[in-house]
């Protein structure tokens, strides 16, 4: 038998099988094996899973077992509603960390994103908090959110699955809370948060320290700027960034764990002759400066362009109507990883067409596995 290109042995093998020995006629590497692949190739849904793995099934014969052929589409959704999710997670993570490990992971961002077509009559759509390694282009890890439950209790469970040493971790608002600040630092990295009014003795102290120092010049303070402008589209963009090292005036800052840094970062979207200005802080435990503090500010959004967009567009993630828990979040840690594999392969085109062309040529899909 063919060596898998897939490496399932070094990262599937400790995956618990959940079905009753009896009735097992598929092995469980090989319905892994194949709905990765097929998510990478083209199949969205438990249907063209099966049917992909149907038309590839001598090239599968290279390499799984296959003793009863493919599967069919209803035992694949019953396996991977089975399968826990943190078990089934935790090996594609480890997978996904062992490509990003030559590199390094010096930003990590954390996000949320709904899985609008999940939902039923007794439960809204699943929520999937994700950690996105921005410079690798890679999931790290996901963690759903629980019924009637947020992102704040989903967060610390999703960071305890990550390596943090070195990196510096990035969450929008809902996500500054102290206890994932201290989390973050004991881990060994940093954060850069951001501060809304759900903070608000934080975001007023804040405002008033720049308020003072804007009608001081800064004068007797340790602060930095970075600015940015981009133009395209019939648009501009300018961004001002400004940190203050070691402030004073914040009146819980001991409560913050390592918390070093507030900054601002105003900015100006010009579009038809009307500028729209706009105005926002955070707090960090770096010890950088603002261009840092500036490009990772800006790159968290990237999870936005370079794995939310891509979900619903290449992999039509809003529209996928799988709506059993563990069946859908398995799902959906599958088109994560295959966001990361298909962006780090050099071939041009829209990922929608790589995908295809990796359904096409399984020389190129093999490729892709092999990251």
């Amino acid at each position: 038998m063919a060596r898998s290109p897939l490496a399932l042995t070094a990262y599937f093998a400790t995956l618990h099988d959940p079905r009753v020995r009896r009735r097992r006629r598929h092995h469980l590497l090989d319905i892994v094996a194949i709905a990765v692949c097929a998510v990478v190739g083209g199949a969205d849904n438990w249907v063209e899973i099966a049917a992909f793995g149907r038309r590839h099934l001598d090239w599968f014969k290279r390499f799984l077992r296959l003793p009863n052929g493919i599967p069919s589409h209803d035992t694949f959704e019953r396996l991977f509603d089975r399968l826990d999710p943190q078990a089934f997670g935790r090996c594609l993570w480890d997978w996904t960390r062992a490509l990003s490990a030559a590199l390094g992971v010096d930003h990590i961002a954390i996000d949320g994103k709904a899985l609008c077509g999940s939902g039923s009559e007794a439960l809204g759509p699943l929520h999937v908090v994700s950690a996105w390694a921005a410079r690798n282009q890679l999931t790290l890890g996901q963690v759903a959110v629980a019924s009637k439950s947020n992102e704040i209790t989903a967060i610390p469970k999703l960071l305890e699955l990550l390596d943090l040493n070195g990196a510096l971790v990035t969450i929008d608002a809902m996500g500054c809370q102290k206890n994932i600040a201290k989390q973050i630092v004991e881990q060994g990295g940093d954060y850069l948060l951001t501060v809304k009014d759900n903070q608000g003795r934080l975001a007023e102290d804040i405002r008033a320290c720049f308020e003072k120092a804007l009608d001081t010049g800064y004068a007797g303070l340790d602060y930095d700027e970075y600015a940015t402008a981009e133009y395209g589209h019939g648009r501009q963009e300018r961004r001002w960034y400004t940190i203050i090292r070691n402030p004073s005036g914040i009146r819980d800052r001991e409560a913050w764990a390592g918390l070093r840094v507030i900054g601002m970062c105003y900015s100006e979207r010009g579009a038809d002759g009307e500028t729209i200005p706009a105005g926002r802080y955070f707090i960090g435990s770096a010890g950088a400066g603002a261009k840092r503090y500036g490009r990772a500010l800006r790159g968290h959004w990237g999870v936005e362009n370079h794995l939310h967009w891509q979900l619903d567009i290449a992999f039509k993630e809003d529209a996928n109507r799988t709506g059993k828990r563990h069946a859908a979040e398995n799902l959906a840690a599958l088109r994560r990883l295959a966001v990361g594999l298909l962006k780090r392969h050099p071939g041009k085109g829209s990922m929608a067409t790589k995908r295809k062309e990796a359904g096409w040529d399984v020389h190129l899909l093999e490729e892709i596995l092999k990251g």
